[in-house]
């Protein structure tokens, strides 16, 4: 027969894995293993590392640049990815690029077309490839990235890092970085 104390003892350590679950969340994207590997279809993001990163933020060099790192386990990725979408509609005709990326792993795959399917961005999303360097990729597309999320970006016309958040923001927040990059870029 267990004692209280044994009880206690084995509530506290199942209080212990359950929080452990919880607060520790998904594994860090480019650090995780690949996993079952989904067999790609037609649509689906494209895979990119740091170099392609670079590559598709120089080509809108001219252009104000939102980018958008999110995945579809991360609660408030998916909070406020419809109002990225919105801002990206209504700021395109004035000279904003938006770009996603997610940082689901590649078993998770499918919620990454029922999400992107659900939202229908009207720019381009990509996926972060698997076996690269987390943190080297983190820290050369901001160097005071350290892997939160959500993420976003914001790049002048010049293609340089004008402003970033960490974290969920709220529209005017948004509006507020995407006039900067927009009205700071025409002088």
């Amino acid at each position: 027969m267990r004692t209280p104390w044994a009880r206690l003892v084995a509530f506290a350590a199942f209080a212990v894995v359950l929080a452990a679950t919880f607060f520790l969340g998904r594994p860090r994207a480019a650090a995780a293993t690949p996993g079952t590997n989904v067999a790609p279809q037609a649509g689906d993001p494209a895979l990119i590392d740091l170099d392609t990163y670079k590559n598709i933020v120089g080509k809108y060099r001219g252009k104000g640049v939102m980018v958008s790192f999110w995945a579809t386990w991360c609660a408030p990725c998916r909070s406020e990815y419809p109002m990225i979408v919105s801002l990206a509609k209504e700021y395109e005709h004035q000279g904003l690029a938006v770009v996603g990326v997610s940082l689901d792993e590649n078993a998770d795959l499918e919620p990454v077309r029922r999400f992107l399917s659900e939202n229908r961005p009207n720019f381009p999303n990509f996926r972060v490839k698997f076996g690269i360097d987390a943190d080297a990729f983190y820290q050369g597309v901001n160097p005071e990235w350290r892997g939160a999320m959500p993420q976003t970006d914001f790049y002048g016309r010049d293609g340089h890092l004008a402003r970033y958040f960490v974290g969920s923001k709220g529209r005017d927040a948004y509006v507020q970085a995407i006039r900067l990059i927009l009205l700071a870029s025409h002088n």
